[in-house]
């Protein structure tokens, strides 16, 4: 039977079977990556802009405890 199509190797068919999982264990490794927040250049813009919003942050703490201080 394995020379009629039937086989998971020795076909057409057990070729594109194959092909069709790896693509899917791939693509299912990029959806996890990308969940994860796996890419680097924009994952370092968002650093930037929430340590210049920490920045600002504690800037208002100090004025808020000097505010608190002077009451």
């Amino acid at each position: 039977m394995n020379g009629m199509g039937y086989g998971m190797y020795g076909s057409f068919w057990g070729f594109f079977l194959n092909l069709l999982i790896i693509l899917l264990i791939v693509g299912a490794v990029m959806v996890m990556l990308n969940r994860s927040g796996y890419t680097a250049p924009r994952d370092n813009e968002r650093l930037v802009k929430m340590e210049k919003d920490i920045e600002e942050i504690k800037k208002t703490v100090e004025d808020i405890k000097s505010k608190l201080e002077e009451i």
